[in-house]
């Protein structure tokens, strides 16, 4: 099968195209053709030889986690995912290999149906960004009507969804991001956006529940100085841990609390997410499109750092 790969970690220029073998499925795993792989933070960091790349087995390496496409493969023959079902999923790589090829392995607790309002290119945007989303503003900040909670970097492909969860179960939501996402942050619910680019958060806000924080302190201390806008006791739930190995110990001396989050390639918790996709509820953006050949400059768009929403691959049948 056609696949972009890495034969060793390193710049994005390492990503190319390759012919490797079809990965071959085994106990309750499906084959799926991919029409569409999402492109996340984690696959650069690894690529870069951070992220999860110790884990890596061999190379050449497959990366991508996200994918939409179409059941070739069932566990057995009364799956109710039988071949030809449309379906969207995380893989587990380093596990397993990865999504920027024509065919995946991929667990079935891993997989849910692709919400028919989405093409595969916007459902090869959401399992991973959304999942990780839902699962710190939902299961860990449990948001609710009333709650204050604060999102950074909420034009992301993480951010928008954690953005848009919250406002659905009724919290008040402040978002920052760069001068140009601010009306476009709004569309997506928030009741106040923060201009990162032209004011200090801390200035603008106080007294929140719940920050989500989704830089730390790879840029300005921002994970540290959010510390300061939480209330008594308030929770920060931080993503990119890498980036603040003192954000524990940090959270603890000013009496707060907090977590670390991972994400969970939960098929049920993404069929929920498809019925809010479904209903118009929630929406995923998808920035740009880059075909399985481009794969390193989808990396290079990736790490410009001014991506709002998803970057997506499409890959070809044959």
């Amino acid at each position: 099968m056609r696949a972009a790969v890495i034969d060793t970690t390193g710049e994005a220029s390492s990503l190319h195209e390759a012919t490797v073998p079809v990965p071959a499925p085994y106990n309750s795993e499906f084959i799926v053709q991919v029409v569409a792989a999402g492109i996340n933070p984690i696959d650069a960091k690894t690529r870069a030889g951070r992220g999860v790349s110790a884990g890596i087995p061999s190379f050449p390496a497959v990366l991508g986690y996200d994918f939409s496409g179409v059941v070739v493969k069932s566990p057995y023959e009364a799956h109710p995912f039988a071949p030809g079902t449309e379906v969207y999923g995380m893989t587990m790589v380093p596990r397993t290999s990865g999504s920027y090829a024509q065919y995946v392995a991929v667990s079935s607790l891993s997989v849910a149906k692709k919400p028919a309002a989405l093409s595969h290119v916007e459902a090869a945007g959401v399992p991973l960004a959304a999942l990780t989303a839902w699962g710190m503003v939902v299961e860990v900040a449990k948001a609710h009507q009333g709650q204050r909670i604060l999102i950074h970097a909420a034009s992301g492909g993480v951010g928008h969804f954690a953005l848009q969860f919250a406002k659905y179960f009724g919290a008040h939501v402040i978002a920052t991001g760069s001068t140009r996402n601010q009306e476009w942050l709004r569309e997506l619910g928030a009741d106040e956006v923060i201009d990162h680019a032209t004011t200090r958060f801390e200035d603008a806000v106080s007294n929140v529940d719940v920050v989500i924080d989704l830089v730390g302190n790879v840029s300005d201390n921002t994970g540290s100085r959010s510390l300061a806008v939480l209330r008594d006791g308030g929770l920060i739930v931080n993503a990119p841990t890498g980036s603040w190995p003192t954000f524990l110990a940090e959270a603890a001396d000013a009496g707060m609390r907090a977590t670390t989050y991972k994400v969970a390639p939960d098929g049920d918790s993404l069929s929920t997410i498809s019925r809010l996709l479904e209903s118009g509820d929630v929406r995923v953006f998808v920035d740009q499109v880059f075909e399985l050949g481009h794969a390193a400059q989808a990396h290079e768009a990736l790490e410009s750092g001014h991506t709002r929403g998803k970057i997506v691959l499409t890959i070809p049948a044959h």
